[in-house]
């Protein structure tokens, strides 16, 4: 009955002790709030205060590049073919059936030699009876001239009569006629004949074969299945650089300028030229202007029709100096000399990092650059007082 009775409210919880000092919880939390606020405005206006006083500088890029002694020097290029300056399509005179052709490609040839000669059987006997004609008129002309002297006479002594002897005289001029027809008969059939022989205009080089033996030949190759050029040949000692220069870069040629020539076949090895002419007409399409360039010397492997490529220098370059090994260059606007020191600008991280070098010699824009840089190094080109090192800076695409 004791337990029954006894009081119970002691076995309450007591959640004081849970909720101790509920104020203090309030104000950390407020405290935590506000720190947290702090550090997000510090980074705030540490990244604002970056941006607005680390703005990026833009730049222009520029690759250091290995170049001969002539590129570095040139004022110009220009890409053209090789073409000989003579040349010519042979072709006959006559027409009829090729029987005879005597060369082939690359072989030389002298001017007047017979290269090729057509069939002349029906040629040859209208020379014959041209001849006999010739022949025959003359026999005859010894009767008629004969017969008028004998006439001649008589009519003097009163033995013949005036008709007698106009009739001899007349006889003795168409005889003489006669005789005159009959050479021109002869020449035309030699001439004729000799159409028959294909010549070389002069001497050269046999560069196409366009025609073969029992094809049919004609002057202008008017018949569907007739040949017109036998042969074309060229004087490989008029070979010459034919390139086009803009419009706009003209006035920097003049006749006489020192150039290099490299055969995109050959591109190991140059030949030392010089500007010929300037042709005193432009092409309206292309906005160009053809300029003729002479090699110096060249050897058997300079070809026609080959291309080229073509350096305008501003000086004059010894043969051995234009094959020597290429050096590395940058434009002269990408050094500076800070503090007595030749340096550059790379880009490393988005800043502009500063790198020492040697130079060399000077080619006007560009210069060379003898330690320092590799070949293909990229470096800021144009540099102003406002690049300095670790300077932020952003490439110009």
């Amino acid at each position: 009955m004791e337990t029954k009775n006894a009081d119970l409210s002691s076995l309450k919880i007591d959640r004081t002790k849970r909720n101790i000092n509920p104020e203090l919880k309030g104000k950390r939390i407020k405290f935590i709030v506000v720190i947290i606020s702090l550090i997000i405005i510090a980074f705030a206006f540490y990244y604002g205060w970056r941006y607005l006083t680390d703005t990026a500088v833009e730049v222009k890029l520029t690759s250091a590049a290995l170049q001969s002694t002539a590129q570095s020097s040139a004022i110009l290029t220009a890409s053209g073919y090789v073409v000989a300056q003579r040349k010519a399509a042979v072709a006959s005179k006559g027409t009829g059936r090729l029987v005879y052709l005597g060369v082939v490609e690359g072989d030389k040839v002298f001017a007047d030699q017979i290269i090729a000669r057509l069939e002349d059987s029906d040629i040859r006997a209208q020379l014959e009876f041209a001849k006999a004609n010739l022949k025959l008129s003359e026999a005859e002309l010894k009767d008629a001239f004969n017969n008028y002297n004998r006439q001649k006479t008589l009519l003097e002594t009163g033995s013949a009569s005036q008709m007698e002897f106009d009739a001899a005289e007349s006889r003795y001029n168409r005889v003489l006629a006669a005789i005159e027809v009959a050479k021109a008969q002869v020449l035309s059939a030699e001439i004729a004949l000799e159409n028959t022989l294909i010549r070389a205009p002069f001497n050269g080089t046999v560069l196409t074969k366009n025609a073969d033996v029992g094809e049919i030949v004609a002057p202008l190759g008017a018949g569907i299945n007739s040949r017109a050029a036998v042969v074309t040949i060229a004087d490989m000692n008029s070979l010459q650089v034919e390139a086009d220069v803009s419009e706009s870069n003209i006035e920097k040629i003049e006749p006489n300028l020192e150039c290099q020539i490299t055969l995109d076949a050959y591109p190991a090895h140059n030949y030392s030229g010089y500007v010929d002419k300037i042709v005193p007409t432009a092409d309206r399409g292309k906005a160009t202007v053809m300029v003729k360039i002479g090699f110096k010397n060249y050897d058997k492997r300079v070809l026609p029709e080959m291309s080229a490529k073509v350096l305008f220098l501003r000086e004059s370059l010894d043969e051995n100096v234009s094959n020597q090994k290429s050096i590395l260059v940058i434009p002269k606007s990408a050094v500076v000399n800070r503090n007595g020191r030749n340096v550059v600008f790379k880009i490393i991280d988005d800043r502009a990092a500063e790198h020492d070098v040697q130079l060399g010699k000077d080619f006007g824009a560009y210069i060379e650059i003898t330690n320092g840089l590799n070949s293909g190094d990229k470096v800021i080109d144009n540099i102003t007082d406002e690049i300095k090192n670790g300077i932020k800076v952003k490439s110009l695409k």
